[in-house]
């Protein structure tokens, strides 16, 4: 007889499995921008805009699922995405234009939104509340360590077979998740045939969060904060590849040394909130930010700085994303019980939505404003929270490891 130990372990393993099919996607193709902008005969900026139409339909997939999920139970719906992930992964495989490429990355999304929405919420049907936050952080660092691992991988299907050879292998990868899905892991949620999917009930649940002095402050001044790393995923094949030249091999490595900074504050935040409340450290976080973008962005526009201290400076500014949105999206989600899910579900949406707006920027102005747009999103973070906690009355503290470390 299997005991519940070993249980959890294949529930973890599988949730984990899940949690990096859309993290995967965004960062395995990064080094092939390139050589599918000379491929379809277009430019690595145009190229950006198949990583903008993804945010979009992640940030569009959350609102989606969560009904879903509750009103069918877990699998049906994960079924349903991941297949849908697979048939469009083999059509980007198959893209012969540009158009063809961003607008199939879109139908990805909704696909892979269904995976990690469904993991996220699978923790809290197989765990209890003690050990949930546990399984949580191990998620998160799951999803958080997959950018070093990407890249990589990508680089090396792009010199072995070319960069079609990407999408097979997520589309293979999906495929394989869903047989271990589909026999493996029980179904965690009864369907609750009283969650109504009509849009009006949905949009209200919805309305009355967004209204919500506490959450609209620290979920935009959050997802502004965090967009900087949607723009770095975004912008860092045009501004190292491009501007700065480095191999397919040399972007890879650079890229995970970067994200090592995102993952070292996500781990630092963790011991920081022994001592200093959420509030705090997402203040003085954000304040490192915006000081940090704008060194960055002055001294590229006077041509002042080269490679090595545009790559310290980089590495300091997504440092501070990682001290300072796990503590936003604690405060944005802290006076909510009941509707837990809803919120965030809604604050991925703003997170994802924020993101595909500084991408889309990127793309549309090319290289010349990346470390400005990256700048310019984390002060517009500093005067939402500025401007906004004049409105909130008594805050709602967050409970101490409440600040986990959470990732795209």
């Amino acid at each position: 007889m299997t005991s519940p130990r070993r249980n959890h372990a294949w529930i973890i393993f599988l949730l984990g499995l899940l949690s990096v099919v859309t993290p995967f996607a965004i960062d395995m193709y990064l080094p092939a921008f390139s050589r599918i902008a000379s491929d379809l005969k277009t430019s690595t900026a145009v190229i950006a805009f198949s990583l903008s139409s993804y945010f979009i339909g992640f940030a569009l997939g959350q609102i989606l699922y969560g009904p879903l999920l509750d009103r069918f139970g877990r699998k049906r719906p994960l079924y349903f995405g991941l297949v849908l992930y697979i048939a469009a992964s083999i059509g980007c495989a198959l893209a012969h234009d540009v158009h063809s490429l961003i607008a199939l990355r879109f139908v990805q999304a909704i696909g892979g939104c269904a995976a990690q929405v469904a993991a996220l919420a699978m923790v809290r049907d197989f765990f209890h509340a003690r050990e949930s936050a546990r399984i949580f952080s191990l998620l998160f660092l799951i999803i958080g360590v997959s950018p070093l691992l990407a890249p990589t991988i990508g680089s090396a299907l792009v010199s072995a077979f070319g960069w079609r050879w990407i999408f097979f292998i997520l589309g293979a990868y999906a495929f394989v998740t869903l047989l271990l899905i589909f026999a493996l892991l029980p179904e965690g949620h009864t369907p609750d045939a009283s969650i109504s999917l009509k849009p009006k009930p949905i949009v209200q649940s919805f309305w009355v969060i967004f209204k919500h002095p506490q959450f609209i402050t620290y979920a935009f001044a959050g997802a502004f904060s965090f967009a900087g790393l949607f723009g770095f995923v975004s912008g860092s094949p045009i501004l190292f590849m491009d501007g700065y030249h480095l191999s397919t091999k040399a972007f890879g490595l650079a890229f995970a040394v970067l994200v090592m900074g995102f993952i070292g504050g996500n781990q630092v935040n963790v011991f920081l909130l022994r001592r200093f409340s959420s509030q705090l450290i997402f203040f003085h976080a954000l304040l490192f930010q915006v000081f940090t973008g704008l060194v960055l962005a002055a001294g590229t526009r006077m041509h002042v700085i080269g490679l090595p201290a545009t790559l310290v400076l980089f590495f300091f500014f997504l440092l501070s994303i990682g001290l300072s949105y796990p503590n936003a999206a604690a405060l944005a989600l802290a006076p909510f019980s009941r509707n837990a899910g809803s919120a965030a579900a809604l604050l991925g949406f703003l997170q994802a939505g924020t993101g595909a707006l500084i991408s889309t920027g990127i793309g549309v102005l090319g290289a010349s404003v990346i470390v400005t747009l990256l700048a310019g999103s984390a002060l517009v973070a500093l005067i939402v929270l500025i401007a906004g906690r004049t409105r909130i009355g008594e805050l709602a503290e967050t409970t101490e490891g409440e600040g986990v470390s959470v990732m795209h």
